[in-house]
């Protein structure tokens, strides 16, 4: 069955209505009369909360309420299971603001202007406290405390039992510390959320979420509520990248809002307060050594990594166990020691973004064996292929705990070598550095292994058949640009062999679905689509039983033909259409015995651990030596997930990766100053890329099965991300390594490729 359905080159159905403004996003749907809600915040990144006054703000034309915690007792966020219970975040700051623009009050007006202007008017007493903003003053002796009652910035740790010896074999050590600065998310469309309350007590709430269910359980918590009084659904929606699996403070805000007031109430985040207060990601410091003998094989790695969490500890602490998880990359490292602090500060929490941890773990191997490389005088590539696990090793259990479920990473790095014309551009770099050219160039590799749906390796669906031929399936994901509206309906029609536009995909809806663990972690097709899979298959089976039973023949003697009909083996003139099927089994005294009326199956797939796609990345850069700017040529990814259902979509996302590991490697970067304002609040101080700076993208897509799902799947959203951060960065190294360069920290900016330049050069 894998070979009818995967493979297939379908365009997205869905990108007709979105590039012609048909897209119905959440602000498309505000009714008149909905109330407007605008959250008034923090000046200060830490400090005593005292008066709230709120006198002139209550007098302005159009102000429905201003409201403080006091005023709707909601129960904190619970944040992630190994994050102090003490952490946990209230949805209105009380007594204490911790991060520079938390949410202190809330103005409610008729239209968003009034809200706005009325929001200007609250005054805000805080007594102002001392700030940390960097993991090494949090941890500094004497240092402010974000939560006294821990009487330590250092939230969590997580230590490994030292490896005795675990550099005796090393010829060569290599050491180094690596930051992995903080990031943004950005995505298209803000957070926001609409709540209108029902007069039975219920609420139909519309969120920009990755999950409903756990947006759903966050805020019948909080709000003191079963959570079946919460309908939770997602519009279409811009871009998550993992900062929308949170269920935000100003988004339960509404809700509670809501019912206080009995009138459906809007929020809409504007992008400088989303750069402020969505959740970031990276964040994480690297203190790194690795050994190798003189012929290049690796024999340990310690690293010492240090997690900022932000103000409210909460994904964030899982974030280095992740990179953790992936320490042994695609290499044979039998010792690895790891040890993990995660740092409260006052800035943004931190949370998933594109990778979650495992990009920071890619980035500090592939660094660190470039510098193994330089110093044992190695090429690169050859180095890697010295160490990959051999495709008969699998499964692999490896020193971090990952236990590798298919992999060959030989043919990555060959596909990826020979699309780049690796000799090629080495011989030209020996040209340009013997003519010393103002303009080097550069070429860099980056060899990696995930892991994908680490953490949610199950998934419900429904799969029904009506009377009029179409099928509704119903799956616990949600698609927010995966292109969910295409693979599914695909996925499901190749399986019962009718059309895919006779296919309704339901999603991101609480009313519509029993349960879901939403999209996350490239999940989505593995997880999500096996389930869908398992559920068709119950129901062409039950197809089955109603045919024979019809024919009065036994199920092995039906077929499901090629033209989507059920058939007695070598009878094809006995075949019945799905019509005629379901509505046979409408009629439950058409049914066999025991058999239940409709033609429907449900199924919850568990696939028991996570799969790890690999892949390679090559970038080609030329770097300006007396301006520091860097240009990249070309990149090259070849990333294998496994069977592809639709080679359009994962190169969709492969070039959505590519784009934002390139940001990462060059030019994006939150940044605080020493009091933890924020430098970077808009889009003209945090640098994305855009189309004119993102070159030609080469995709190839080798094909290595995992066999832990049925459709023998893993994961390619965040893949790319992954592999290329590391590709430009040891490109951008490599390039001016010639003249003394030994790092450079991401974003690899003008000014610091310059600043490592001179340096290098007044050694």
């Amino acid at each position: 069955m894998q070979g009818s359905i995967l493979g297939g080159a379908v365009k997205r159905v869905e990108d007709p209505r979105f590039i012609t403004g048909r897209g119905r996003y959440l602000g498309d749907l505000v009714e008149p009369g909905t109330a407007v809600m605008v959250p008034v915040g923090s000046p200060f990144p830490h400090g005593r909360i005292g008066d709230i006054d709120d006198a002139a703000a209550q007098k302005m034309p159009g102000v429905l309420a201003v409201l403080t915690a006091d005023d709707l007792g909601l129960e904190p966020i619970r944040g992630f299971r190994l994050a102090p219970e003490e952490c946990s975040r209230p949805p209105l700051a009380h007594g204490v603001v911790r991060f520079g623009g938390e949410v202190v009050a809330l103005v409610v007006a008729e239209t968003a202007a009034q809200a706005a202007d009325a929001a200007q008017e609250v005054w805000v007493d805080i007594d102002a406290l001392p700030a940390v903003t960097s993991i090494e003053a949090a941890l500094a002796d004497g240092a402010p405390l974000l939560f006294p009652e821990l009487g330590t910035n250092a939230v969590y740790k997580s230590s490994d039992d030292p490896v005795a010896d675990i550099f005796s074999e090393a010829d060569v050590v290599v050491t180094a510390t690596f930051e992995n600065q903080r990031l943004a998310a950005v995505p298209l469309e803000p957070n926001s959320a609409l709540a209108t309350p029902g007069l039975d007590g219920t609420i139909d709430w519309l969120v920009g979420s990755q999950n409903v269910f756990s947006h759903q359980r966050a805020a019948a918590k909080s709000l003191g509520i079963d959570r079946s009084l919460i309908r939770t659904r997602v519009p279409d929606m811009g871009g998550g990248f993992g900062a929308k699996i949170y269920s935000y403070p100003e988004q339960i805000l509404t809700a509670a809002v809501a019912r206080h007031l009995g009138r459906p109430v809007y929020w809409q985040e504007t992008r400088a307060q989303n750069l402020a207060a969505m959740y970031h990601g990276r964040a994480q410091r690297q203190h790194v050594e690795i050994g190798a003998t003189y012929d290049g094989r690796i024999v340990g790695l310690r690293a010492n990594v240090y997690q900022d969490v932000g103000a409210y500890p909460d994904l964030g602490v899982l974030l280095p166990l992740l990179t953790k998880l992936m320490a042994s990359g695609v290499y044979a490292i039998e010792n690895i020691e790891f040890n993990v602090v995660c740092v409260a500060t006052n800035t943004t929490p931190t949370y998933a973004y594109r990778g979650a941890g495992r990009p920071q773990a890619t980035a500090m191997l592939e660094r660190i064996v470039d510098m193994l490389a330089a110093e044992l005088d190695m090429d690169p590539a050859e180095l890697r292929r010295r160490n990959f696990i051999p495709p008969d090793a699998f499964p692999y259990d490896t020193a971090s705990g990952a236990t590798y479920d298919s992999g060959d990473y030989a043919t990555a790095l060959d596909r990826a070598l020979d699309l780049s014309g690796y000799a090629e551009v080495r011989a030209d770099q020996a040209r340009r550095r013997l003519d010393q050219e103002r303009v080097q160039v550069g070429i860099g590799l980056s060899t990696y292994a995930e892991v994908t749906a680490p953490y949610g390796d199950k998934e419900w669906s429904g799969v029904e058949v009506h009377e009029s031929g179409d099928v509704t399936v119903r799956v616990g994901t949600s698609s927010h640009g995966q292109g969910h509206e295409t693979a599914f309906p695909q996925l499901i029609g190749e399986q019962l062999r009718i059309p895919a536009d006779r296919v309704r995909l339901v999603q991101g809806d609480t009313g519509e679905t029993a349960r879901g663990d939403g999209t996350s972690g490239s999940r989505s097709l593995q997880i999500g689509g096996s389930s869908i899979f398992r559920s068709g298959e119950q129901v062409i089976a039950k197809a089955k039983r109603i045919t024979a039973n019809h024919h009065e023949t036994t199920p092995e003697d039906i077929v499901l033909t090629e033209t989507g009909e059920f058939a007695v083996v070598g009878v094809p003139d006995t075949g019945l259409t799905w019509v005629e099927v379901a509505r046979l089994a409408a009629d439950s005294a058409n049914l066999p015995e025991d058999e239940k009326p409709g033609l429907a199956a449900e199924t919850i797939f568990e696939q028991g651990d996570g799969t790890y796609p690999f892949g390679t990345h090559v970038s080609v850069v030329e770097v300006d030596t007396e301006t520091g700017e860097v240009q990249v040529l070309r990149h090259i990814a070849v990333d294998d997930c496994g069977h592809i259902l639709n080679r359009l979509l994962v190169d969709g996302q492969v070039h959505g990766g590519v784009a934002q590991g390139l940001g990462q490697a060059l030019s994006e970067w939150v940044r605080y100053d020493d009091d933890g304002n924020l430098l970077t609040g808009n889009l003209v101080s945090y640098l994305i890329p855009v189309a004119a700076t993102t070159p030609n993208i080469v995709t190839d897509h080798p094909e290595t099965p995992s066999p832990l799902n049925p459709l023998g799947v893993k994961g390619i959203g965040e893949a790319a991300t992954i592999g290329s951060t590391p590709a430009v960065l040891n490109a951008v190294v490599d390039a001016v390594s010639h003249l003394g360069v030994r790092h450079i920290e991401m974003p690899a900016t003008p000014s610091r490729v310059w600043d490592a330049i001179r340096a290098a050069q007044n050694v």
